[in-house]
């Protein structure tokens, strides 16, 4: 049966064209998606943190239209991290410079702007040095 399988594999790529069997993981994303420029990353969080806690840390750089922070399948607590949307993205980008690296709740925070989702695919972090 193994052979049978390879034998498949095998036959099928000579027969198809080298572009077909081209796969495309990461697409860009549609010209008429919003920007994100608005939504941060917020990494760090301590595991008793609730929305409203997060909301209040955040709304005195402008107005808050969201706060999510994601929690664990199984054990239902935080894994740590969430996103804050806000209204304008210059309120985003001063709440990401006032807050990045000071303490809620005891641990300092990593603020970022939040990438894009996207699905089927690797996705490539840059690292800063």
């Amino acid at each position: 049966m193994k052979k049978t399988t390879v034998f498949l594999a095998r036959r099928i790529t000579k027969v198809t064209s080298p572009v077909s069997t081209l796969r495309y993981y990461c697409s860009t994303p549609s010209p008429s998606s919003p920007s994100r420029k608005n939504r941060l990353f917020v990494g760090g969080l301590s595991w008793s943190v609730e929305e409203k806690s997060l909301k209040d840390a955040f709304s005195s750089y402008g107005e808050v239209t969201g706060v999510n922070i994601v929690y664990d399948k199984d054990s239902g607590r935080s894994r740590g991290f969430g996103f804050v949307d806000f209204s304008k993205e210059d309120d985003a980008r001063s709440a990401k410079d006032a807050m990045d690296g000071k303490a809620l709740l005891g641990r300092p925070l990593r603020i970022s702007f939040a990438l894009e989702k996207v699905r089927g695919g690797p996705v490539v972090v840059p690292r800063l040095t």
